[in-house]
């Protein structure tokens, strides 16, 4: 299997794996290639990772660094008071990143945390469109193959 679904499918298991209490919000991540919905499937909120990017650079003779970065989508279908259903959407974003950065992904060899980003914080067209929050927190793992 590709060594950045294999990142991807670790960043699931990270999640999936934190324990009831960690998050503001319960949701289930997955895994998806593809990651488009119908609005009315957002109407629950949608956790999906999705492999972005690779690098690659020598680390010694026969080796090869490897920084994977990955996007993580936050997506829910909001009611008439976006101003206050947003609040613990973002606060959702940020303590994924926060769990994440905490540790390095143990389904995948330990791979470490390198950095994060979240630019734009959300979808401001999403939003004004179809009522639909979408954040995409960006994280990079560093693994050496």
């Amino acid at each position: 299997m590709s060594r950045t679904l294999d990142i991807a499918d670790a960043v699931v298991t990270e999640l999936a794996g934190a324990p009831p209490g960690t998050f503001a919000l319960p949701f289930t991540p997955q895994r998806r290639v593809l990651p488009q919905f119908e609005l009315s499937e957002l109407k629950d909120l949608k956790v999906t990772v999705v492999p972005r990017s690779v690098e690659n650079s020598p680390a010694a003779r026969g080796l090869t660094l490897k920084d994977v970065q990955i996007d993580i989508g936050i997506q829910k279908r909001l009611g008439k008071d976006v101003d206050s259903e947003i609040v613990p959407l973002l606060t959702l974003v940020e303590q994924i990143d926060g769990w994440l950065r905490q540790r390095p992904l143990q389904a995948a060899g330990n791979a470490p945390w390198l950095k994060s980003a979240n630019d734009p914080l959300y979808a401001s067209e999403h939003l004004a469109e179809d009522r639909v929050f979408t954040s995409v927190l960006t994280v990079s793992y560093r693994v050496m193959v």
